[in-house]
């Protein structure tokens, strides 16, 4: 009896080690998505008067981060890449496609396109 409850405990922890693992195998991947280019203050609803391009510009300025806005999701878009940034700013408020890794809510930026 005692062994079988050694070797059922043992189990259990191989097997919780074998879950650990597939998180970080898919926070790994790159994946693309679309959505509307926003910031991670405002998400979905701009607070400034004016347009969402002009409120999102406004944001980032005063130091929030580049969002992404899928569905009913907001995704902070990390990268500190100049041109990447460069292109966020001329979609803010546009649709765009956005590659990198997802990990959570947050997407480290390897690639922005517009969207369709």
């Amino acid at each position: 009896m005692k062994i079988n409850r050694i070797a059922t405990a043992v189990l259990g922890m191989q097997m919780l080690a074998g879950l650990a693992v597939f998180p970080a195998l898919a926070a790994g991947k790159s994946q693309t998505l679309t959505g509307e280019v926003s910031d991670a203050m405002c998400g979905a609803k701009h607070q400034m008067p004016g347009n969402p391009a002009e409120c999102t510009r406004a944001c980032i300025k005063h130091g929030s981060k580049y969002a992404l806005v899928v569905g009913d999701k907001v995704y902070t878009l990390e990268t500190t890449d100049k041109a990447e940034l460069d292109k966020l700013n001329d979609l803010a408020g546009a649709k765009a496609k956005v590659t990198g890794e997802v990990d959570g809510t947050t997407v480290a930026v390897k690639s922005v396109a517009a969207g369709s």
